[in-house]
């Protein structure tokens, strides 16, 4: 098998969960499993349900937050609980990659909880040190951190060039 890739997908624009759940897919229908662990997604977290009932596929989804709101809406007191679920979460993370329970991870909105302060970039550092050679991994966020330069082998950013304003509907 050949060497795993770790890839940051990054940027202010909309599509980077969307463009890690197309490689999830591909990689899965070549055989490999897969594992999605997701973070701060608030509402949308159910939205990727479907993945575990599609035939064929060996694709789990992981999410250990309680709230469904987004959250930085959360109050204070509710942010300190979902922290230490988010933290349940990272240490989930450490796991699959220390047992490599799959061949392809992908730790959605991981370097959100760096944004948030929930966890630092010396951490993730330290989860993509543990990976063997053959995993691949998959980062998302929306912001890069140079700090990770040595760490990954391709940053891809995706940015929105354009958006026509949408009316407010009730």
């Amino acid at each position: 098998m050949g060497k795993g890739m770790t890839e940051v997908l990054c940027g202010g624009g909309v599509g980077k969960t969307t463009l890690a759940i197309g490689k999830s897919i591909r990689a899965s229908a070549a055989g490999k499993s897969v594992i999605i662990i997701q973070f701060l997604k608030g509402k949308e977290r159910r939205a990727l349900d479907f993945l575990e009932e599609m035939e064929g596929l060996d694709i789990k989804i992981f999410r250990f937050e309680k709230y469904d709101t987004c959250y930085e809406k959360l109050k204070d007191y509710e942010k300190v609980e979902e922290n230490r679920n988010i933290i349940n979460g990272l240490n989930f993370s450490r796991k699959v990659i220390a047992t490599q329970e799959c061949d392809f991870l992908v730790l959605d909105e991981i370097l959100g909880l760096v944004d948030y302060c929930i966890t630092d970039i010396q951490e993730v550092k330290e989860l993509l040190k543990m990976k063997d050679e053959d995993m691949d991994i998959i980062l998302t966020g929306r912001r890069f951190y140079d700090e990770l330069n040595e760490s990954v082998d391709r940053v891809t950013r995706i940015e929105t060039e354009y958006e026509a304003e949408q009316e407010e509907t009730d």
